[in-house]
């Protein structure tokens, strides 16, 4: 179910936030978390409802698994094996098809597999499930709930496309979750953000997806692009798809805050860098947390020298390429960015603590950006030779191409994109104009329970503009479209 679709808007979520607040308001805190458990099964059903036995089943397991090694804390190779029971599943429903394919261009032998198809959120509720049980190991232990442990993963405002959420920060929302009343800023703040989380996805994601998918799908039918469509397409598709994601993170959020849950902050202007670390440290932050906490460092991380490092960071990106998906332009493109992480590592070791000025400063954000989309040009083409013919393209190798005209027009689209450029490089983003609580810019959030959310100023003026926003999102509803995400 889309969060930008009109029985969502209209119809589920008015039942699930009605159902949840009479609950907990009449005092039955059990109910209320069984409701927002039920609602979250509706929510993930909604799309076939066949997949909600794997991952009853998978949630099931992993909890009952955590209070076994709970019980047998001398038994090092459970937490082994439960790790891989939950990569064996993901690893058959998202990459089986991708593995027999490769053994069978390497030895010729014609395996085949039946078409598998990708269970919705599979990626994301197995990532946090083996976080769990990593930590849970660690700590001796267990969830004591299976009703917390459930809401932990089920939870429908991050369960499709994360964040990726750490139980330590969310199983102590879920056990007092239901208890007492909830301050209005919670819902009023929340609102904000899920309808300007809304406004990124439909006013500008969709729109500047205009721009992206003429310029790759021609490709892909075989036209060449002239280098001024080659650039507008990959600029428009580098700004589709954080306004797709950081907009799906921020109705995540804006959600969250209506049941008095506090997620993860997920993205935090990660167009603004100046370096491709720093870049990894504002995209996608619960992805970044979790390959730096469960592959970089149990890799070695920096421990055992430079060119130690160096290697781990290049799995560590490789493999966070796979995770995206079962295809080598996944795997390139990580390795391209782990290529990235470690020119940027070695350059500060070189240049170590000198204070940048403005023109430096200036130069190195516009390097940064030509990295990235340079490399989103991969994460994007549906095939080696496709990103090879835009990035020769973008190079002017192809002068003007084969598509006269193209299928935009181009000053319409450069305005479109110069002025994406300036509102995520310029403006505070909706988390930052919202006030939503977080201990650092930039980073999740860490906290033991609900904190207070500062009130907004200017509530007239405020409500005015927002209603103005909704009003133009509203009217996109009837076609919201598909997050990108989903298919990752």
């Amino acid at each position: 179910m889309l969060f930008g679709s009109l029985v969502f808007i209209f119809a589920f979520l008015p039942v699930a936030l009605f159902g949840y607040h009479a609950l907990r308001l009449s005092g039955r805190q059990g109910g209320a978390k069984a409701w927002m458990v039920a609602c979250s099964l509706v929510f993930y059903g909604w799309w076939d409802w066949r997949y909600l036995f794997l991952v009853g089943i998978s949630i099931v397991a992993n909890f009952q698994w955590s209070r076994v090694m709970e019980r047998h804390p001398q038994a090092r190779w459970m937490l082994g094996a439960g790790v891989m029971g939950n990569l064996m599943l993901l690893g058959y429903y998202k990459y089986a098809n991708f593995f027999v394919q490769a053994a069978d261009s390497l030895t010729g032998l014609d395996w085949q597999v039946g078409r598998i198809v990708l269970p919705l959120a599979i990626s994301f509720y197995t990532f946090q499930q083996i976080a769990y049980l990593v930590e849970s190991r660690r700590d001796g232990k267990a969830a004591d709930s299976i009703i917390d442990y459930a809401l932990f993963v089920l939870f429908f405002p991050h369960l499709i496309a994360g964040p990726i959420t750490h139980h330590k920060e969310m199983l102590p929302q879920f056990a007092v979750a239901g208890r007492g009343p909830l301050p209005a800023s919670y819902v009023r703040i929340g609102t904000t953000i899920f309808v300007l989380g809304l406004a990124k996805k439909v006013l500008l994601a969709d729109g500047f997806a205009l721009l992206a998918d003429p310029a790759f799908n021609a490709v892909r039918d075989g036209a060449v692009l002239g280098t001024a469509d080659a650039w507008l397409g990959a600029l428009g598709y580098t700004l589709q798809l954080y306004f797709d994601f950081s907009g799906y993170s921020d109705m995540a959020i804006g959600l969250g805050l209506m049941f008095g849950i506090l997620l993860p902050v997920n993205f935090a202007s990660p167009y603004k860098s100046t370096s491709v670390v720093e870049f990894w440290r504002r995209w996608h932050i619960s992805l970044s947390r979790f390959l730096r906490n469960y592959l970089y460092i149990p890799l070695g991380g920096n421990r055992h020298g430079t060119v130690r490092r160096y290697g781990n960071l290049l799995a560590t990106m490789a493999l966070g390429g796979l995770w995206h998906g079962a295809s080598w332009t996944f795997v390139l493109w990580g390795v391209l960015h782990g290529l990235y992480l470690i020119v940027n590592h070695a350059w500060n070791a070189m240049v170590p603590g000198r204070s940048a000025s403005a023109m430096t400063r200036a130069l190195a954000w516009l390097l940064t950006m030509l990295a990235v989309v340079v490399a989103w040009v991969l994460f994007r083409a549906e095939s080696f030779a496709s990103a090879a013919s835009v990035l020769l393209s973008m190079g002017g190798w192809h002068g003007q191409g084969t598509v006269a005209g193209f299928l935009f027009a181009r000053p319409l689209g450069w305005t479109a994109v110069i002025a994406g450029w300036i509102v995520v490089t310029q403006l505070p983003s909706v988390l930052e104009l919202a006030r939503y609580p977080q201990s650092t810019p930039g980073l999740p959030i860490e906290h033991d329970g609900i904190v207070p959310v500062r009130r907004e100023t200017r509530p007239w003026a405020a409500a005015a503009a927002l209603g103005a926003i909704a009003a133009l999102a509203f009217a996109r509803l009837p076609d919201p479209g598909v997050f990108l995400y989903f298919n990752f």
